[in-house]
């Protein structure tokens, strides 16, 4: 075991406490373990939404991407920057709809509790999904650095995102996304200085070295280096620009500011956040090659997960490499227990209070439940982990953004601005997204790699990706349940909802009331 590695891990794991602590002192109630009692400002909010976005996946993923694989590597970081447009566009009706989670949401348009259940699972299995590489990356860096058991690594890391959930809520949750953003631009753009200090401040002086470097030559700049099909590619980009707008964790950070020009704010801030840091990792990728090696990298992880510790290690020595490998663990940790909030707060809130307590259980028992969800949740969590350490984390992640553009995404949209959408709609819509995600994705190649003695030529489906042909089904699904169904129209209904989501003034609030009739 690295003293060194020990003393950051130490560090990390005693700020984690106070952070928990500091929040649990604030109080207790379901206002402030929901939403942070709506406390944080747009800024604030603009980085933590940052905070749960950067994930492993993003931060060590995308660095090995681009430094193995180049043009296409990079794609990765277009695709996750530009879903903030989509985010953006829906975001103000969110929060003048909504209160704790998107299950309130369209509760305004459907009172359905069936539908409400719908939604709250659908929450849940996305945001175990999401949780699961998360998990298994900290174990792997975790494992890597101390010699710790892998095991044991992920059930560490399980503990701690449920002793923040579970103690502080929203609140310690927000602060550490707004710190673990802090410390992984800082850190990203440290490395990023150095390395093109290195080539006299001279990018085009990088790109000659790389070409000289890398095994691809010229090819590196061009695409064709990781997706063999070109629909591969086309589909991949299309889920990570979809999939965003309707992941639950990144949705319930709009209920924790107070108005609509703080939503704007947060979503414009992490928009800029997000950007800056998607350019650095294509300089941290590229120093990576030049700096460290193609063989260097290769040998140690051939998947690339380890090429941003081991450009720091090439840059700063051991010391530097300890504290970026805190810095990733830190976005692993953030990144689930955001993720892990979302799911107890769903459950709590809409399968609990709403589904089970008909809305009127007390905040003593909403909480309680709560905790019992975070518990259980971050349990089977850490379960799944354990028993995937040798399975390729791709598929989850790619499942998840498939299903979260394939069933959250048609329901806020035909919620939002169609006249004609019904709760039968938008139940089929998330069910047919639901289930095309799940035959897409086991009976893919992924999957048939995993399971099927390694012959994925013998997939069902031959995209890695199946974003292109399932995101479609879920709107599909929308539009013939609301169709073929028999459910009156009920304009008046949608006028009330349209004007509250655009402009957030409640059909029930006395200073408008004249406004209802013209």
């Amino acid at each position: 075991m690295n003293p060194t590695y020990f003393i950051f891990f130490l560090a990390i794991l005693f700020g984690t406490v106070v952070i928990s602590y500091w929040s649990a002192k604030r109080g207790n109630s379901t206002h402030l373990f929901y939403s942070a009692g709506e406390s944080l400002t747009g800024i604030q909010n603009g980085l933590a939404i940052a905070g749960d976005y950067m994930s492993a996946a993003s931060f060590l993923g995308i660095t090995g991407a681009i430094a193995l694989h180049g043009f296409d590597g990079f794609l990765y970081s277009i695709g996750f920057l530009v879903s903030y447009l989509v985010l953006l566009f829906i975001a103000e009706p969110i929060r003048h709809l909504g209160k704790f989670t998107l299950g309130d949401v369209i509760n305004v348009r459907f009172p359905s509790h069936g539908l409400r259940f719908i939604i709250s699972i659908n929450a849940i299995l996305i945001s175990v999904l999401y949780m699961v590489p998360q998990l298994v990356a900290a174990g792997l860096l975790i494992h890597l650095l101390l010699g710790i058991n892998y095991t044991i690594a992920v059930i560490v890391t399980g503990m701690l995102m449920t002793m923040y959930v579970v103690f502080g809520g929203m609140v310690s949750t927000s602060w550490l996304q707004i710190i673990k953003t802090v410390l992984l631009l800082s850190g990203t753009l440290m490395i990023s200085l150095i390395v093109l200090s290195r080539f006299h401040w001279n990018v085009l002086s990088l790109f000659d070295r790389v070409k000289e470097v890398n095994p691809y030559g010229e090819q590196f700049f061009r695409p064709g280096n990781l997706f063999a099909n070109s629909l591969d590619t086309l589909s991949l980009n299309f889920s990570l620009i979809l999939g965003t707008a309707g992941l639950p964790h990144i949705l319930n950070r709009l209920f924790t500011v107070r108005d609509s020009n703080s939503v704007r704010q947060s979503v414009v801030t992490a928009t800029w956040v997000v950007g800056i840091f998607y350019l650095i990792t294509l300089i941290l990728g590229l120093g990576a090659v030049s700096l460290v090696g193609w063989d260097k990298m290769v040998f140690v992880d051939p998947s690339g997960n380890f090429t941003a510790p081991l450009l720091a290690s090439a840059l700063g020595g051991e010391f530097f490499m300890a504290f970026i490998s805190a810095v990733a663990f830190v976005t692993m940790l953030a990144v689930v227990t955001g993720l892990l909030l979302s799911a107890a707060s769903s459950f709590s809130h809409d399968v609990y209070n709403h589904l089970l307590r008909n809305g009127v259980a007390s905040e003593k028992s909403q909480l309680q439940m709560a905790k019992i969800a975070a518990a259980v949740i971050g349990l089977i969590s850490i379960l799944l982990s354990v028993s995937m350490k040798n399975i390729n984390a791709a598929f989850p992640v790619s499942l998840t953004f498939v299903l979260a553009a394939s069933t959250n995404l048609p329901l806020i949209l035909f919620t939002l601005y169609w006249k004609r959408f019904n709760t039968a709609g938008a139940a089929t819509g998330i069910i047919t997204g639901m289930a095309a995600s799940l035959i897409f994705v086991f009976f893919g190649p992924h999957m048939m790699h995993i399971y099927g003695g390694g012959i994925e030529g013998d997939a069902v489906f031959r995209l890695n990706y199946p974003g292109i042909a399932v995101i479609p089904l879920g709107f599909i699904g929308a539009i013939l349940g609301t169709v073929c169904s028999k459910q009156p129209v009920n304009e008046e209904n949608f006028l009330r909802v349209f004007v509250q989501s655009q402009t957030g003034i409640k059909p029930n609030e006395t200073r408008v009331d004249s406004q209802w009739e013209n």
